[in-house]
């Protein structure tokens, strides 16, 4: 079925919720600020999955040095939750991608995870101090990463939290790497378009779309509560898109 509009915010887990908050309240002091415009079939949507309604909201900004922030939040009727938040950089700047995910169910959290993830060989020199300086808690439950996982950096925490306890810690790491990226922004100084440093971070970020896009269980739920044409459109063109050529 095609999706329809709608607003599926109410009733989020708690993490979930907080999540997003901080996440919104860590754009307010990015340079230039601005609305990143996406099509209105993509912006709030809802479809059919195993006779329960799919809801998915889509929040998008951009800024000097970042090219799209982007957060989804979907649920599928009053049980499965996701938080999905990816900052991509402009690839003039040099600049890491921050990504977190929160899987919410009736159970609780079932998987949690954050990195600031290199376009090239290894992150910035200043996004890696400030990791290495974060005082990074102990969850009990370290998930193992996916095969496609080589895009993400050594600093990535992929957990199951054990109890409100670690999901307030797991927020806290977050707003930790959002701390330490957001002073990377302010103070990050263009390339030029054609620059060698520019192309191959430019190179790099299309192979990180690239190895998520491989993501099968993703697509298999879009094309399930969708269509295939669809579930292929929101994916290349809104989850993770090729950043444009510099120039």
């Amino acid at each position: 079925m095609q999706p329809s509009i709608t607003d599926g915010s109410e009733g989020l887990h708690p993490l979930v919720h907080a999540l997003a908050d901080c996440i919104r309240a860590s754009w307010a002091d990015l340079p230039d600020l601005q609305t990143f415009a996406v099509a209105a079939d993509l912006e709030s949507i809802s479809g059919l999955l195993d006779g329960e309604t799919l809801f998915i909201r889509n929040e998008l900004r951009s800024c000097r040095g970042l090219r799209k922030l982007h957060l989804e939040i979907a649920r599928l009727g009053m049980g499965l939750q996701i938080l999905h938040c990816v900052w991509f950089p402009d690839p003039r700047f040099d600049l890491p991608i921050f990504g977190a995910d929160v899987v919410a169910g009736p159970a609780g959290i079932s998987a949690a995870i954050v990195d600031l993830s290199p376009v090239g060989p290894a992150l910035p020199q200043r996004v890696s101090s400030g990791l290495l300086a974060l005082e990074r808690p102990r969850f009990r439950q370290e998930r193992a990463l996916p095969g496609w996982g080589t895009i993400f950096s050594p600093h990535v925490c992929f957990i199951r939290p054990d109890g409100e306890e670690e999901e307030s810690m797991f927020l806290d790491l977050v707003g930790a790497y959002l701390k330490v990226l957001r002073s990377a922004v302010q103070t990050a100084e263009p390339d030029p378009a054609d620059g060698i440093p520019t192309i191959a971070r430019f190179e790099g970020q299309r192979q990180y779309c690239l190895q998520q896009r491989r993501n099968d269980k993703t697509r298999r739920v879009l094309e399930k509560a969708f269509t295939t044409t669809w579930a292929d459109r929101y994916i290349s063109e809104l989850l993770f898109d090729d950043p444009l050529r510099p120039s």
